[in-house]
């Protein structure tokens, strides 16, 4: 079954909506740069409220060691999305300490293709760009040899076509999740059913 992950939640009635559709992954965006930005105290009370049987992760750009070992020790994510320049010593150090983490790669090329199956990350997460909530070439995707999750324009509409023709680990999706800028219950229960129903 492909895991579902939705991102960007930062109210208390999006963590309600995730505990009754139970996806595997939902997401808190760290990157004060994003309109999701939610602050890493108000993630930890949220992650409070959250369904245990749901992973929440960290989306984070251009972090240090110092800022994400902090909020996951704090209880605010059990997993880690990285969607900057972070090295590889960064990814291997996390790893250390018993945190899963998930490397973003923004899909232009076969290269972005090899550079994700040599990354030392638990899971690579293929997308388009930073939220941009555009599908990118899919065909592209051919030579990936790893377990990835795919972002960037999954809608409930194209879920079944993804899944089918690419075999991803999971669908991560969030923009197609909102309705003016918010989450919205309908949305996210369409998603989850459209992923589920394959």
């Amino acid at each position: 079954m492909t895991k579902i992950k939705m991102c960007g939640l930062r109210r208390r009635e999006d963590i309600e909506y995730a505990n009754r559709l139970l996806p595997d992954y939902i997401g808190y965006v760290f990157a004060k740069s994003s309109k999701r930005y939610i602050v890493p105290e108000k993630a930890a009370e949220l992650t409070g409220l959250l369904d245990e049987r749901i992973v929440p992760v960290g989306v984070f750009v251009d972090s240090g060691f110092d800022e994400i070992y902090s909020i996951v020790s704090a209880g605010a994510v059990r997993a880690v999305q990285l969607h900057g320049n972070e090295n590889e010593e960064l990814i291997r150090r996390l790893q250390r300490e018993g945190i899963t983490v998930i490397r973003a790669f923004k899909v232009k090329s076969n290269e972005d293709i090899e550079k994700a199956n040599s990354s030392c990350a638990d899971f690579v997460l293929l997308d388009s760009g930073s939220g941009s909530g555009e599908v990118f070439d899919w065909s592209i995707i051919g030579g990936i040899k790893r377990d990835f999750f795919l972002a960037g324009g999954i809608t409930p509409e194209n879920a079944g076509k993804a899944i089918k023709t690419l075999n991803p680990y999971g669908l991560d999706a969030s923009s197609c999740l909102e309705t003016e800028g918010f989450k919205d219950f309908d949305k996210m229960a369409a998603f989850a059913e459209a992923v589920r129903a394959v």
